[in-house]
């Protein structure tokens, strides 16, 4: 059976991103070259950044396009969590809203990759 090490998201702007996850998910990442980063955010895989004009072999794909599913232990973690991005300016594709699966809302990153928390 295979394991997943890391998801890599392609982003314009190493610095810039990192800045974002820094803020927004109160972490530290590290960065393993000056286009790449990993973020340790979450406890059973990495998420990677890895800036656009760098990747090897070179991509027509670019940043955006990619949705993490982030499961918030209780509806007032979820809540505290929304008003917290709320408050530092985050972006949100979709505000919070009950459905039939539950309370969930959707944040953009600064390259529009897709931060969905839910309860």
């Amino acid at each position: 059976m295979f394991a997943i090490d890391s998801i890599v998201l392609y982003v314009e702007n190493i610095q810039l991103s990192m800045a974002f996850y820094e803020e927004t998910f109160e972490c530290q990442p590290k960065l393993l070259s000056p286009t790449f980063a990993v973020l340790e955010f979450a406890e059973n895989v990495k998420i990677t950044l890895k800036q656009v004009n760098a990747l090897t072999p070179s991509s027509s794909v670019r940043g955006g396009g990619t949705e993490l599913s982030i499961p918030a232990t209780s509806r007032v973690v979820l809540d505290n969590l929304f008003k917290q991005w709320k408050q530092l300016g985050v972006e949100f594709a979709q505000e919070r809203e009950e459905s039939v699966y539950g309370v969930n809302f959707v944040a953009l990153d600064p390259d529009r990759h897709r931060l969905r928390v839910f309860a």
